[in-house]
């Protein structure tokens, strides 16, 4: 069987409207931000300095959406947030493939990342076993929105 590889592009003026057709089932919804709700965050930056939203693409296909919220040059101030796979590709294994794609961008693009962090939802447990299932750890603490902390270090 062959394996496609799954490319991360920004979202630009000529993929956005493709990135708002991403979408979860009903009982996921509140689960994450939705993609225009992370648009609106690469606008406003409400918690770092730079936040670049990006789209997922397989075969010529957009299938998901994150956005990095960061500080240019820290070691240790990366967030992968509203991290989304479209409800038609979800049962595939894509979220672990999607995430590990993620994680090796973020390494290549920002060579000083040493730690990457995420929140989850408490009861999203299928989030939690795919964070843990590649290496994330629970920090045992919440953000004010009372999400759990992982982190990962990497190199």
């Amino acid at each position: 069987m062959r394996t496609h590889s799954i490319q991360i592009h920004p979202v630009t003026r000529d993929n956005w409207e493709q990135a708002l057709q991403i979408s979860l089932h009903e009982h996921q919804a509140h689960l994450v931000p939705s993609v225009t709700e992370g648009l609106a965050y690469a606008y406003i930056k409400p918690w770092d300095e730079a936040l670049d939203p990006y789209v997922l693409q397989i075969e010529g296909h957009l299938f998901g959406f994150f956005y990095l919220s960061y500080t240019p040059e820290s070691t240790d101030n990366y967030w992968i947030g509203g991290l989304q796979i479209d409800k038609s590709f979800q049962g595939q294994g894509m979220g672990k493939r999607a995430l590990s794609a993620v994680i090796d961008y973020i390494m290549q693009k920002h060579p000083l990342c040493r730690i990457i962090s995420l929140t989850v939802e408490r009861d999203n447990y299928i989030a939690q076993r795919l964070y843990t299932g590649l290496s994330f750890v629970s920090e045992n603490q919440t953000n004010s929105d009372d999400e759990v902390i992982y982190r990962l270090e990497v190199k």
